[in-house]
């Protein structure tokens, strides 16, 4: 209906009668969108993950509205006995209870329940119950049973894995007792357990699947700061992003690293890792482009990485003037290729694209993870920053472990990275320190 004409609109509601036009706000599988609808089959908790106002508390809500409502305003629903846990108790009334999405906003006036503060609990018309209990408190789940509940941005939640295991042997009335999980993704042990169990299911959605409940200009304003970013592919696409056991880099600190402005660099390259063939199967031509700050010796520079122009499935000739074109976008200095694969037709297919191009071909010695380590120190040190947008990278940066890459095909983009700050700022600091050497490079 809402893609209908005004007329279809019109004829629609001069269809209904007084009594089903008063009902209609109410009606959730009417205006629901498909995320927010409890998928079909035996499943034991379904988990609604989305981005920030995708409309997963407005979901978790109506939920809880379906299980406890019967037919008619006094009759028994599915639900008798629901638990309602948020990350605090303020937040979960303030939120799940009496928020603009929360229970009481959604129900209808003959089915609404009644606040009871002093026992923390709604109480509704047919004599179902909802305990509000906050995650900080996993004791207070000892003992109550119930056969509903609705649990909200678990991934939050400081004692997570604590407070779940006493939901779980709370959640033991009825016939067919269920939980509903409403969360941003984060990447939290207690989630990532709950999505692996075959007793649960999920939806998804991003932000803007919500975007006509969305206040104006809301979506343009946080998907200018935040598209192509880690945070924004959590925080708006909803994606849980989960780091590695021993990866060299985190999630955490890449977020941290990131800056909105550059400041005026001394020294820009683009490095190159080409792909062994250019075919639809072979892997991606990682192409990073890096700059340098230089304050003081090179122990204290201060490198910034500042666009991912990696290609896909790329001919030489494409990949090189993929290259040359970053080259020219950021007045780079140098480009820098790896050849171990290539040898001396890397440096050919350069220069037929630009035959005058600053090159420097670069051979590895060590494995991978040999050559990443001193970058990660890098980071660690705080002399690595990221603009905005370079998710792609991060997520290749986030699988690569002391085992090796731990994601699928090769670490295009992590080795491409390791060369440009390789030359930026490891081979400075080495020829600072042997005094002999200086002048060299």
């Amino acid at each position: 209906m809402a893609s209908g004409t005004a007329e279809q609109q019109a004829a629609f509601l001069d269809e209904l009668s007084d009594d089903e036009i008063y009902a209609l706000p109410y009606l959730f599988d009417f205006w629901a969108m498909d995320h927010q609808l409890p998928p079909k089959g035996d499943w034991r908790t379904w988990v609604i993950m989305g981005g920030r106002g995708a409309g997963k508390t407005r979901a978790g809500a109506e939920w809880v509205r379906s299980m406890v409502e019967g037919a008619r305003p006094r009759d028994k629903g599915r639900a008798n006995r629901v638990a309602i846990v948020g990350e605090t108790f303020d937040q979960a009334r303030e939120v799940m209870v009496f928020g603009d999405s929360g229970i009481m906003a959604c129900s209808p006036p003959d089915r609404r329940p009644t606040w009871v503060s002093g026992r923390k609990m709604l109480v509704w018309p047919n004599g179902a119950t909802a305990q509000v209990f906050s995650a900080f408190d996993p004791e207070s789940l000892r003992g109550p049973q119930f056969d509903a509940v609705w649990a909200d941005e678990i991934a939050k939640w400081k004692r997570g894995a604590e407070t779940w295991d006493m939901i779980q042997f709370g959640l033991r009335l009825g016939d067919d007792p269920r939980a509903c999980v409403t969360t941003t993704p984060r990447n939290a042990d207690v989630l990532k357990s709950l999505l692996e169990r075959e007793s649960t299911v999920m939806t998804h959605a991003p932000t803007h699947a919500n975007r006509a409940n969305l206040a104006a200009g809301f979506l343009e304003e946080v998907e200018r700061r935040y598209a192509g970013t880690r945070l924004g592919r959590q925080e708006l696409d909803g994606v849980l992003l989960t780091d590695v056991e021993g990866a060299l880099w985190r999630s955490v600190d890449l977020q941290s690293a990131q800056v909105d402005q550059l400041p005026s660099l001394d020294r820009i390259v683009v490095a190159v890792d080409p792909p062994v063939t250019g075919h639809k199967g072979s892997d991606d031509c990682g192409i990073i482009v890096a700059g340098v700050k230089m304050d003081g010796p090179p122990q204290n520079w201060t490198a910034y990485v500042i666009e991912d122009a990696t290609v896909s499935a790329a001919k030489p000739s494409d990949w090189a003037k993929a290259a040359v074109d970053a080259m020219k976008r950021h007045g780079a200095d140098r480009l820098i290729a790896e050849v171990n694969q290539g040898g001396a037709l890397v440096e050919t297919v350069v220069r037929q694209v630009d035959p005058l191009v600053a090159y420097r071909a670069v051979r590895a010695s060590k494995g991978k993870v040999a050559r990443a380590e001193p970058i990660a120190a890098l980071y660690e040190q705080g002399r690595v920053r990221h603009v905005r947008g370079l998710s792609d990278l991060e997520d290749q940066m986030c699988m690569m472990t002391l085992r090796g890459f731990d994601g699928a095909g090769s670490p295009d983009r992590v080795d491409a990275l390791v060369w440009a700050l390789h030359d930026l700022v490891i081979v400075p600091s080495a020829q600072y320190r042997a005094p002999r050497m200086r002048g060299l490079y």
